[in-house]
């Protein structure tokens, strides 16, 4: 009888032992990273093309709904001399987990006037959900997004569609 609860104690000291290491591991914030670039159109629309550049200073923002659609965390990074961002998100907000696929990473604004044209190359302007992590180890998830782009206002495209057609085609 006695070897038998000392069985059961050592079990469950492993399984407390295991579900705290787990726990010292779990990852506390989310980092969610990309880069974004101006898309000169007249150079072409490929990222290889010499018409891309980074954007310094371009603000890109995080915004971050419970199950209820209300929003829980708003934040922004501007991006450094190379275009890129990478914004930190605690993983609890007031005590509960924040839900990774209910959040969404936009561009917001471009310090360049020359080019600072939203586009949605890579959803950028409509907004991109996190979706799958490019890095799950140890303490540490990462999502890597993009490139965004912002283009300059020659190569902004006019709204061509009629979406004010209150006679039906016919006047």
């Amino acid at each position: 009888m006695g070897a038998l609860v000392l069985a059961i104690f050592t079990a469950s000291l492993l399984v407390s032992c295991t579900n705290l290491a787990l726990a010292v591991n779990e990852p506390k914030v989310i980092h969610v990273g990309g880069k974004v670039l101006c898309q000169d159109c007249t150079q072409g629309w490929n990222e290889w093309v010499h018409g891309c550049k980074p954007i310094k200073g371009g603000k890109v923002s995080i915004t971050c709904m419970d199950d209820r659609s209300r929003v829980v965390y708003y934040g922004s990074d501007a991006t450094d001399e190379l275009g890129q961002f990478d914004i930190i998100v605690n993983k609890y907000i007031n005590g509960k987990e924040l839900k990774a696929k209910l959040c969404s990473v936009r561009l917001v604004s471009s310090p360049d006037s020359t080019c600072n044209i939203l586009t949605d190359f890579a959803g950028g302007k409509r907004g991109v959900k996190l979706n799958l992590p490019s890095l799950v180890y140890r303490d540490q998830i990462k999502y890597t997004l993009g490139p965004f782009y912002f283009t300059k206002p020659l190569c902004d495209e006019p709204n061509t569609t009629d979406s004010d057609d209150t006679h039906g085609g016919h006047y």
